[in-house]
């Protein structure tokens, strides 16, 4: 990466706090709160227990929008296996283990409860429980329940930022692990910045919205410059 690519991003990054489009990704941490406040892996029902960490007050779209809907399909899991669900996220959340390994196990642990749930409906029309769909809802899984360490997560999206900060080697498929590395890093860069701190705190509600270490940070700041076709390609 490139010191002074990630530099200039930064300085954009800040006009983009003053702006009012610099609002729209707020919900993101609106559920992160929310998961905080709910998750509970020990809860006699875990099923309510997941329905209830999973809300937002303006948006359901990080997991129920069109063709996409990996919330409901985990539901289904639960009132099927809850057991086996509640070792898929003690497994998912071990930060013992190396992550590459834990994403995909899940993945796989959905793909056999996908199998099972439709044994038990054989006339249902579900074929995808959507956590494979780019890892994006595994992510938020991570994201939520450890802030400081993951953020949300689409190969397409990782590929531009490595273009944006100037990267050899963009990865042609899924590379959770690289991509947890480089969020990382950015994040160190944006936390230095005193400045861009403070601008993003302040358009947080501290009634509603997590206020603290959030790597939610990183992805707001890839996506304000994300679709800028003069910045990924200079």
């Amino acid at each position: 990466m490139q010191l002074k690519r990630i530099q200039a991003l930064i300085q954009g990054y800040k006009k983009y706090l003053d702006s009012v489009e610099s609002d729209r990704n707020g919900f993101i941490w609106e559920s992160q709160q929310i998961f905080q406040m709910e998750w509970d892996l020990e809860a006699g029902d875990l099923r309510d227990m997941y329905d209830r960490s999973f809300q937002n007050s303006q948006t359901r779209r990080l997991w129920n929008r069109e063709n996409y809907e990996p919330k409901r399909m985990m539901l289904q899991f639960l009132e099927l296996q809850p057991d086996y669900v509640q070792f898929m996220f003690r497994d998912l959340y071990n930060e013992d283990k190396e992550i590459g390994g834990r994403v995909d196990r899940f993945v796989f642990y959905c793909d056999e409860l996908l199998k099972a749930y439709k044994e038990a409906h054989p006339h249902s029309i579900e074929n995808n429980h959507f956590h494979d769909d780019d890892y994006q809802m595994v992510s938020v899984y991570l994201a939520f329940r450890y802030p400081a360490l993951y953020t949300i997560y689409r190969h397409e999206s990782f590929v531009k930022v490595l273009q944006a900060v100037g990267s050899p080697n963009l990865p042609r498929t899924n590379d959770f692990p690289r991509f947890a590395k480089v969020m990382r890093t950015l994040s160190n860069f944006l936390k230095k910045d005193e400045e861009v701190v403070q601008l993003r705190q302040r358009k947080l509600d501290p009634n509603a919205q997590y206020k603290e270490e959030s790597l939610i940070l990183v992805y707001d700041f890839y996506h304000s410059f994300l679709n800028s076709s003069e910045v990924l390609l200079t």
